[in-house]
């Protein structure tokens, strides 16, 4: 009785419809058949060119406060960030607002789909570390 059912699951209307609208996604996408003499174009990855670390606030620097910040990154199909949202904060703004300034200075070799630059969304971590010497301007501990 339990083979009976799955063999009808498999044969119903309903499969046949999500398999015919991923056939029907995967030809938008480009992803269907190609004209014969059409070559085969692999995708490349997003790869970083020049990525130096944001800058470490100055106005926090006596404070001696570090951090972690996971940002949302969209790299446009120039290589260079468009869209930086923080996804996870450090609870102290300023460094924040370090990592999100700080990574629009990247710059990467834009990933591709089908020979062609397409934007790439990736998750970056941005972690901080106060001044190993404390500033002069900051007195004594």
């Amino acid at each position: 009785m339990t083979m009976r059912a799955r063999h009808r699951f498999v044969g119903s209307p309903r499969l046949g419809a999500l398999l015919a609208s991923g056939l029907l996604a995967a030809l938008a996408a480009g992803c269907g058949p190609r004209d014969a003499d059409q070559p085969i174009i692999p995708s490349t990855p997003l790869r970083a060119v020049d990525t130096p670390p944001p800058d470490y606030p100055a106005e926090i620097g006596c404070d001696q406060i570090g951090g972690k910040v996971v940002l949302q990154l969209t790299v446009g199909p120039e290589g260079k960030p468009t869209k930086a949202t923080v996804l996870t904060s450090s609870k102290t703004q300023a460094l924040d607002d370090a990592a999100v300034k700080g990574v629009q200075r990247w710059r990467f070799e834009a990933a591709t789909r089908n020979g062609k630059p397409v934007a790439t969304d990736i998750q970056v971590p941005v972690t901080f570390h106060p001044p190993a010497d404390r500033p002069a301007h900051c007195g004594p501990a």
